[in-house]
């Protein structure tokens, strides 16, 4: 996806924006599937997919409808332990196990946040704000997630 600056888009090409962008996510854990081998790598990548597809879905909803739903609790960000920071960004292989299929689908939904952040930040004030905060906040679900299966399996205690 290309570099968003602040800049703000009319609804329609802003989630149009956002459905690229959860097409390309789901695109890589599909690439991600069909590489992998190990079953329990191969459900977490399936899983994140089926996220991505259900984001998508969604999304082009909004366009039909003309607007996204989504408030309360739901709508906020969770905190996250920024693992994606931390851990290696690698390509998958067919000998790729539970950990890496974890790190892979981490870097995939920090990417999201960040491209949701970006969009929100330049949307600020805006309708479509509103619709990339929700987002955002959704996304950062996944990833805690995502981060808390890695830390109950890879993080030592303490």
């Amino acid at each position: 996806m290309a570099e968003q600056g602040d800049v703000c888009y009319t609804f329609e090409a802003a989630v149009e924006m956002a459905v690229q962008m959860e097409e390309e996510g789901f695109r890589h854990y599909l690439d991600a599937l069909r590489k992998v081998e190990n079953k329990n790598a191969r459900e977490i990548l399936r899983d994140a997919a089926l996220d991505e597809l259900e984001h998508k879905h969604q999304l082009e909803k909004a366009l039909v409808d003309g607007h996204m739903k989504g408030e309360g609790e739901l709508a906020k960000r969770v905190p996250t332990m920024n693992l994606g920071y931390v851990l290696a960004k690698k390509e998958l292989k067919p000998d790729s196990d539970v950990r890496e299929a974890l790190a892979y689908a981490i870097h995939l939904e920090t990417n999201s946040i960040d491209f949701y952040r970006r969009m929100s930040q330049g949307c600020a004030g805006a309708p479509m704000g509103n619709l990339f905060e929700l987002l955002l906040a959704d996304e950062s679900r996944h990833l805690q997630s995502l981060e808390d299966m890695y830390e109950e399996h890879f993080l030592p205690e303490g």
